[in-house]
């Protein structure tokens, strides 16, 4: 993670604010309904009033900024504001089961939409937003261990993050076709995985895993869709 001081302030994030009313609007009140989609947007457009052609100023790919924009929230305030609310909690938790619960907590950030999460996946798989893509997963496994109170500076603080990036999509991935009460098999998941690689130092599983996984089934949704490729 970053430092950023007082007098040097973090560098403006990727979305205007225009950006944001927009996309917050459409994830939050028509992402759940009708996925991730021109349609959830062009409704989030006509409730805030906006023309019906507005989603059009988010670039050449809405979807995958509306996408990008859920992972860029849950990450940079979202999780930060959950690990708040669990403090007294996670103060009496070694690392590993700090990171263990607030990989949880953002999981769990996918609840509302997990309908359409294969969707989201498929859409980010393409290959002009896998850098997009990677470099969120790359940041959130930072976010994680900066949140876990981690200051490790030795070489496993590649390893950690590697590891941590792995796993949490495999959990992701699990928690598209988990029907089991609140996710628990997927929590169950992830404490296993997470508990193997602390065993074994840290496993890093490749992100051309990830990308591979959702290129051929995201392919099969994309399709179902009517996009021809």
């Amino acid at each position: 993670r970053t430092y950023h001081s007082t007098t040097h302030p973090p560098p403006p994030g990727p979305f205007t604010q225009a950006e944001t009313t927009l996309l917050t609007t459409a994830l939050t009140t028509h992402v759940p309904n009708h996925g991730f989609t021109l349609e959830s947007l062009h409704l989030a457009a006509r409730s805030l009033s906006l023309l019906d052609i507005s989603p059009s100023f988010l670039g050449p790919a809405p979807l995958a900024r509306l996408i990008h924009f859920h992972l860029y929230t849950a990450r940079t305030s979202s999780l930060p504001s959950l690990a708040s609310q669990h403090a007294d909690l996670l103060q009496g938790l070694p690392i590993p089961e700090k990171v263990e619960l607030l990989t949880w907590l953002r999981l769990k950030q996918n609840e509302p939409i997990i309908q359409h999460w294969q969707q989201a996946l498929a859409v980010m798989a393409q290959p002009s937003h896998v850098p997009t893509a990677v470099k969120e997963l790359a940041m959130l496994a930072d976010e994680v261990y900066y949140l876990a109170g981690d200051k490790s500076v030795d070489p496993s603080w590649y390893t950690k993050r590697g590891a941590l990036s792995g796993i949490y999509v495999a959990a992701e991935l699990f928690m598209t076709t988990d029907k089991s009460e609140g996710f628990q098999e997927t929590r169950r998941f992830l404490r296993r995985r997470l508990q193997e690689a602390e065993e074994v130092g840290g496993v890093v599983k490749s992100v051309g895993e990830w990308v591979g996984f959702t290129a051929s089934a995201g392919v099969n949704v994309l399709r179902s869709k009517g996009v021809r490729i």
